[in-house]
């Protein structure tokens, strides 16, 4: 399991610098798509790790739910 988090860590680490990346290249582009793409890129640098963070606080939750109906059903 810390194998898999760690590997999951590595590709949002890459994910984060791509998107950077991306959104500076969109930055610096002379193009009539440059400005939605843009803006597309500069949400996704947000809306990515938050969402990723959403989803790992409910993981987190819910697997304290599932160990404390486990320690239940052992009484």
């Amino acid at each position: 399991m810390k194998n898999v988090k760690r590997v999951l860590a590595l590709g949002g680490a890459v994910l984060l610098v791509l998107l950077y990346v991306s959104t500076l290249v969109f930055a610096l582009m002379d193009s009539p798509a440059a400005g939605r793409l843009l803006t597309a890129s500069i949400a996704a640098t947000v809306l990515i790790p938050v969402l990723l963070y959403g989803y790992g606080l409910i993981a987190r939750v819910l697997k304290r739910t599932d160990d404390s109906r486990d320690f239940d059903s052992d009484k």
